[in-house]
Parts: C-alpha cells; structure tokens; sequence
C-alpha cells in the first residue's frame, strides 16, 4: 500500500468537537432501543434462535464496537461503497469537510459479516446503532440484506444502504474524494486514517476493493506533496 502509517500521522491534527450540525437532532437512548427493537420484529431478520449478523464494509471491519463471534467473509450485490457521506463532526469539520463511506445502488461490495454475541446481543445492537445511527434524521438507514456466503445466503443487517439527505454528496469524482480524505480532519481522526484502516484490514481478509486501493494511492500521492515539516 502507498498510504503509509507515517503519512496518516502528517494528516491528523487536534480538532475540536464543533457538535451536531444544524438539522441533527441526537437520539435518545430510548429511541435507539425503539429502532432496535423495530429492527428485530421486521419479518426480513432472523428469529430468536438463529444467529444475528452485521454487514461490515467500511468502519465496522476494524472497529465493531462488540464482541464478534464469528466472521464470514459475504458479498451484497446491488450495491457498492462510495465516499458519499459529508462530515462536519468526527473525521471532517466545518472547515474542511471530510467524507465517511456508504453504500449506493450498482455492482456488489465484498465484506464480512460479523456475527453479535447470543447473550446480550439486542444490548450489543442498541450500542451499535447508537454509533453508527446518532441522529433522529438517520433512523431509516438500517435496513436487512441478503449476503452470499459460503454457506448461502445468509440475512445480515445493513447501514447506510442508499443515504439520502442534505448532507449527502453523489458521484463525486475520485480526485475530488482523494483530496478531501488527504485534508479533512475532526476530532474523531482524520479521513486518511479511515481510508488507511479500512484498506488495510480489507486486504488482510482476502478482500481487494480496485476503487479503494486506487483512491489510498491519490490519497498518497496527495500528502506526499506536502512540504515535509521543519525539524
């Protein structure tokens, strides 16, 4: 990979938390578990007695936020990755904004599925869509999908499937992508380092994204123009 650990660090800055944007409203713990809960008794999601698993294309791979107790490497087909989500807050900021990964319709996306816990997975679940769906705005974009797996397919649930909203940037081209990944940064990281690790622990499971590997080579190349810092 030409996007090194060492250009991750040149990226990465101490940015303040300017909190939720204007049109966010946060979500309760209450109505975290009223969406986890609708999720569960959707007729698509398996029963009680059968196992639960997460869709991780992008963050999830290298930071799951619970236990994962078996992984399984699966393909959606319908949709692909894309740097289509504007941030202002966590690896981008009001200054410089950053992009996190979705999912858009065409093509298929090579992931993991990654297994909750049995005991205490609707607690685990509540925790993850907290994460992963802070916002009242984003409740309805979680969604069940059927992976491809080794042993057939298999229901998984699935974020950011088809994001919609303001904050949502189409298309954009590659070269714009690569250097807003190079520049942005929040208080949750940099976008450089998104991309690093999500490449990175890809490649380890077997799994080449062509879009991603030729976007951490721009991004790369972005930085490695950067006049080096005085010593």
């Amino acid at each position: 990979m030409r996007l090194t650990p060492e250009m991750v660090r040149r990226a990465h800055r101490e940015e303040p938390d300017p909190g939720p944007g204007p049109g966010f409203t946060p979500a309760t713990e209450a109505e975290s578990a009223a969406l986890v809960e609708a999720l569960l008794a959707r007729p698509e999601a398996p029963g009680p007695g059968e196992p639960l698993y997460v869709f991780a294309y992008g963050s999830l791979i290298w930071k799951p936020e619970f236990e994962v107790t078996e992984s399984l490497r699966g393909t959606l087909r319908g949709w692909h990755r894309s740097f289509c989500i504007s941030l202002t807050r966590w690896r981008g900021s009001p200054a410089c904004p950053g992009l996190m990964l979705a999912l858009e319709r065409g093509g298929t996306c090579v992931g993991l599925l990654l297994r909750l816990p049995a005991e205490g997975r609707t607690e685990a679940l509540v925790k993850l869509v907290r994460r992963e769906i802070p916002h009242r705005e984003g409740a309805d974009m979680a969604r069940w999908s059927q992976i491809d797996t080794a042993r057939g397919r298999l229901p998984a649930l699935v974020f950011w499937a088809g994001p919609k909203g303001p904050n949502i940037e189409h298309r954009l081209p590659l070269g714009t992508v690569a250097h807003r990944l190079a520049h942005a940064c929040g208080h949750g990281g940099s976008g450089a380092e998104y991309l690093y690790n999500t490449v990175e622990h890809l490649e380890a499971a077997g799994i080449h994204d062509r879009n991603l590997w030729r976007l951490q080579d721009l991004v790369a190349e972005e930085i490695g123009a950067w006049p080096l810092p005085r010593a």
